[in-house]
């Protein structure tokens, strides 16, 4: 095979294993609802396959480079596909909570590590300018999937057909798999043997801390004061079991990830931005569709061609910018272009009138936010990393302790926004609620109003029960709005305090 062609296939499998992380991501976030009707399980059974998931990824994420090193990256990337094909296909068949469960269990098992695996190819393979080419195809992977993962699960869920969903993530699986064997070798296997080993009683710490650091923010939402002390204690517990396995790998002689050579200023600084546009991610991914569906009514339909058009943006933004970066490679320009297309994101949203119309102001946020993260995550990713390039499992294990926040981060990001969702609305609610009054003008205009339309057909006695309902269901929709402002409000305040701290550090120049 000539080694033009062998680059297009590396290229390639780069794309789709980036297509396959970003694909499920957006299109579960965005069919949780209709899936959450078909397997007949509850929201906090959601949060709760939601936790394992992430955690499950956290642990094979952090084995990632000792297991290509063991067994050859091609082997690898052929079994991780293969588990992530297991799981898909257990998720498009299950019927219930455990099956569900268990297919996203396996999912996790497979899938979690193939973004990790996709920027080590790129880093393993492609050397010189054809690495550039490797993070192009990563970045559009990511861009398009981003765009087109509601658009599909939209489409899938109005035809009724939710489990099409993971079918399609089979498909990829096996492009994955067809890919690797022809692109990729085993020529990693052994390499640097006794550098990094693994104890298992940290690994269950790892996976138990992850668990219970997000399971207890989730039961601060369902169940925190019917249990205060119970959430508060797994709190507790994961975050010991996680500081206890951070120390334990700075300090071993042969850690599994060696974090003491990565505790510098550039890489915590790089990290603490990804960390940053990942709770941005994870919370947006779930406001976004609650606004656009549950406050404002639009169908799933319209909803995911809001935010497939809104996120073609994504693409446009990473071809003007992989232009701009060989001539003008300084990251302060793009991440204040970044930051100030997030806060334009935040007030286009949090000033929206629920009558105007939606492709004029909805559409137009949806794309600055898209801005926001394809000028700042593959800056980011270009620039956090260079003092390790030169080590490749000190890379790789930077790669990974990266991803390994990625999913904890959506995860916290998706807890928060869920947490404060609730919280808001509530306010809201009963500020509202107060004022709801056999006094009040505009109430009793209101339920006269809604009486008179309906009395003709259901009869006077039936039409003022409905009239009430109908009252208290428009203040419920109106404080879930005010809710919605309020995220949105916060999202431009951290917009303009990126801004200021983009401008004030010296880290990157």
């Amino acid at each position: 095979m000539s080694s033009r062609r062998r680059e297009w296939l590396v290229c390639a499998t780069i794309f789709v294993l980036t297509a396959i992380e970003f694909l499920q991501l957006s299109m579960v976030a965005f069919g949780a609802g209709p899936i959450m009707g078909e397997v007949s399980i509850t929201p906090e059974d959601f949060s709760l396959i939601a936790a394992v998931y992430a955690s499950v990824a956290i642990l094979v994420i952090s084995m990632q480079r000792w297991w290509v090193t063991h067994l050859g990256g091609r082997l690898f990337i052929q079994c991780a596909t293969a588990v992530s094909l297991l799981g898909a296909a257990l998720c498009a068949t299950s019927h219930d909570f455990s099956s569900f469960l268990l297919g996203r269990f396996v999912m996790a098992l497979g899938g979690g590590v193939l973004f990790t695996s996709a920027r080590m190819i790129i880093h393993n393979r492609l050397a010189g300018p054809k690495r550039f080419y490797g993070i192009k195809s990563l970045a559009y992977a990511l861009a398009l999937s981003i765009a087109a993962g509601p658009w599909l699960a939209a489409q899938m869920v109005s035809a009724d057909t939710w489990s099409a969903i993971f079918w399609l993530l089979v498909v990829l699986d096996v492009v994955a798999f067809v890919l690797a064997s022809f692109s990729l070798d085993n020529s990693l296997r052994g390499y640097e043997q006794g550098r990094s080993d693994w104890n298992p009683w940290q690994q269950v710490l790892l996976a138990g801390g992850s668990f219970g650091l997000l399971y207890s923010l989730q039961r601060f939402y369902y169940d925190f004061y019917g249990d205060a002390l119970f959430v508060i204690g797994v709190l507790a517990a994961a975050l010991l079991a996680l500081i206890v396995y951070a120390r334990h790998q700075r300090r071993h002689r042969q850690p599994l990830l060696h974090l003491g050579a990565m505790l510098h200023a550039r890489y915590i600084a790089g990290i603490a931005l990804f960390l940053f546009g990942y709770l941005m991610l994870g919370a947006n991914n779930y406001v976004i569709p609650v606004m656009l569906q549950r406050t404002l009514g639009y169908s799933w339909a319209t909803v995911g061609d809001f935010e497939a058009v809104g996120a073609l943006a994504a693409a446009v933004t990473f071809t003007v910018v992989s232009k701009l970066l060989p001539r003008h490679p300084a990251p302060r320009k793009f991440w204040i272009t970044g930051f100030v297309a997030l806060g334009l994101f935040g007030i286009m949203l949090a000033r929206f009138d629920p009558s105007a119309n939606p492709w004029l102001h909805v559409l137009p946020a949806l794309a600055c936010y898209n801005i926001f993260l394809l000028t700042v995550l593959p800056i980011a990713a270009m620039q956090t990393f260079r003092q390790m390039e030169n080590d490749e499992t000190l890379f790789s294990n930077a790669q990974q302790v990266k991803n390994m926040l990625a999913q904890a981060g959506i995860a916290l990001g998706i807890s928060a926004a869920t947490l404060g969702q609730q919280w808001r609305a509530t306010v809201h609610y009963n500020v509202l609620n107060a004022q709801v009054t056999p006094d009040n003008p505009i109430y009793q205009a209101t339920i006269h109003h809604i009486q008179d339309a309906l009395s003709a057909s259901v009869g006077p006695a039936q039409a003022g029960q409905i009239a009430v309902a109908r009252v208290a269901q428009m203040l419920g929709q109106q404080a879930a709005l005010l809710a919605n402002i309020d995220h949105f409000t916060l999202i431009a305040v951290l917009a303009a305090l990126g801004i200021v701290v983009t401008l004030m550090q010296r880290v990157f120049k």
